[in-house]
């Protein structure tokens, strides 16, 4: 892991540090620089001491074997009493990927109490090999013991990559197995690559979204990644079944998690944007909160949902349940309309795979039209009025 280190005896307190960093991290405390929390360990502070006094320290690791690790895992979510869909998403880029090397088949990990029915579905879904983790002990989730359960099939399978849902469970045991196998971890990624040499280069926006980053964990294995929702492509459900189940015992350490469930209290079922067919969404060119009015009474004139884009959430005009983008929804609708959006990387990353994007904007240079597949350059307090009008003069 990688740190900043600043070097007391060369520094003169210049203060050009502190000038350059675009994250505000560095302090001047006593005409000395220090680092506050927002370091991302850019090195950019490292360019620009011209005493050189600021060293950037990366720790090196021995590299693997990469032949002795080979295939593609998805781990396999059961919640709600069934597959999460985004399990099914996974397999399908999973299969992708895998016919990039010689060889590289694509397995799947189930956990849970009676999930072995799950895994007769799965192999209508081209997967070549089920591991099931049955038992009582895992009726309900626990993150050590599901973690000790993935780990032991990792241990035994060695697969090169291993791809988690960012699901709220899957965001609390991806980090956990990464860290046993002392790996990288990749969250969030919104586009996966697979190189011959079975490095996986996981891209996703970074620094606020200002960048699209391509990580790559060169030295270690298994690569883990994690990805939302309505990112990838499903495969196509096959009538013949293949592929064998391989039923596992469940580890002794599961047996030893101290943690235990004193109650269950199940969440009411909501609708998510992210499952809608049709979608309005507002950005900043909205000008007043009861403008959303409009937005909302045009997403139900086509039979669908409404959603914002993050500025309008900071300002608490509705909550982050509406919200597209990475520290919101991940959406994929058949139609997607945007008004007043600018077409930030964190918003459009998370809709872009719409089948139909239809763009509203003053501004003709908007970021958003380069994603639209229908470009409308105009005022959308005249627009949207107008769509509305049309469409009740339609159902009339």
């Amino acid at each position: 892991m990688a740190q900043i280190a600043i070097l007391e005896r060369k520094c003169t307190g210049c203060g050009q540090c502190q000038r350059n960093c675009p994250f505000g991290a560095i302090d001047m405390t006593g005409g000395k620089p220090e680092l506050n929390a927002a370091c991302k360990v850019c090195g950019i502070c490292v360019k620009s001491c011209p005493e050189k006094a600021i060293l950037k320290l990366e720790t090196k690791v021995d590299s693997v074997d990469k032949s002795k690790w080979n295939d593609i895992l998805v781990y396999a979510e059961v919640s709600g009493g069934r597959l999460h869909p985004v399990g099914l998403e996974l397999i399908g880029k999973a299969r992708e990927l895998a016919a990039h090397v010689p060889g590289f088949k694509v397995k799947a990990v189930l956990v849970g109490e009676g999930v072995s029915s799950y895994a007769e579905e799965l192999r209508h879904y081209g997967v070549s090999e089920i591991a099931v983790y049955d038992d009582p002990e895992l009726g309900y989730y626990r993150a050590d013991a599901y973690a000790s359960c993935v780990e032991d099939y990792i241990r035994y399978a060695k697969p090169s990559v291993v791809l988690v849902g960012a699901t709220a469970l899957g965001r609390s045991l991806a980090p956990r197995l990464s860290t046993r196998f002392h790996t990288g971890l990749t969250a969030d990624c919104t586009t996966l690559l697979l190189r011959e040499n079975t490095d996986l280069v996981q891209i996703r926006p970074a620094f606020g979204g200002n960048i699209m980053a391509q990580i790559v964990t060169t030295n270690t294995r298994p690569q883990f990644a994690t990805v939302r929702y309505k990112i990838m492509n499903p495969p196509v459900r096959e009538e013949a079944a293949a592929g064998e189940i391989l039923m596992r015992r469940i580890p002794k350490a599961v047996a030893q998690c101290v943690s235990s469930c004193v109650s269950v209290k199940p969440v009411p079922p909501r609708k998510s944007i992210s499952d809608a067919d049709v979608l309005v969404v507002g950005g900043r060119g909205l000008q007043k909160e009861a403008d959303l009015e409009m937005i909302k009474e045009l997403a139900a004139l086509l039979g669908g949902d409404w959603a914002v884009t993050r500025p309008l959430v900071e300002k608490g005009w509705t909550t982050n349940e509406r919200q597209i983008g990475l520290s919101g929804r991940t959406v994929r609708p058949k139609l997607i309309i945007t008004c007043g959006v600018s077409g930030a990387i964190q918003f459009t990353a998370c809709m872009n795979g719409s089948d139909h994007i239809v763009s509203i904007n003053t501004d003709k240079d908007a970021p958003i039209f380069a994603t639209a597949h229908v470009a409308i350059v105009g005022d959308l307090y005249e627009i949207v009025p107008a769509l509305i009008g049309r469409l009740k003069e339609a159902q009339a």
